[in-house]
């Protein structure tokens, strides 16, 4: 059991939108709802992660060049330490599955990396990112067991993102 900031004690098993707009951290942690998503909501929060990298890189193609990209990844993912710490312990739970900012940042790093990339390359790289995601396959699985916080949420995923970008390294020689 945690407190709350407003001194209630909850294990919070299934979130809501009443929880997520509470502190500023839980909407973040909480991909602003997509981790909300009643099934498979990591896929949902890379879903949103998608999305968003295409919208801002579509509405601001002079702002968000690499080198402001490379910066936003910078400060979101330590911006989302912060938030899936605060997120966990308001949940009571490090690392509950309505948290996506994790594969949000991440997917955003991949799909920086992969730029310029058609829709299928950029459909490959879900597919491979969310199976990194999901069996975590050492060492993956190695820094999801031994890191914990905000900062074991958010860096296992940034490890299935360089595996992503292995495959897509790999494929190019092969």
């Amino acid at each position: 059991m945690t407190t709350l900031e407003s001194g209630q004690s909850a294990l919070i098993q299934k979130p809501t939108w009443r929880f997520m707009i509470q502190h500023p951290a839980h909407l973040l942690a909480q991909g602003f709802g997509s981790g909300l998503s009643p099934v498979m909501p990591g896929t949902s929060g890379t879903l949103f992660g998608w999305v968003s990298f295409i919208y801002l890189s579509r509405a601001f193609p002079t702002f968000m060049t690499a080198h402001h990209w490379t910066l936003l990844l910078l400060i979101s993912f330590l911006v989302g330490i912060w938030a899936c710490a605060v997120t966990g312990k308001h949940m009571g739970v490090a690392d509950h599955g309505s948290m996506v900012w994790d594969e949000i940042v991440a997917f955003w790093l991949v799909l920086l990396l992969l730029t310029p990339a058609d829709f299928r390359t950029q459909c490959w790289a879900f597919i491979w990112f969310r199976f990194f995601d999901m069996v975590k396959p050492p060492p993956i699985g190695y820094f999801d067991r031994r890191f914990k916080g905000g900062f074991g949420v958010m860096w296992d995923d940034i490890v299935a993102a360089f595996f992503t970008l292995l495959v897509f390294a790999l494929w190019k020689v092969i």
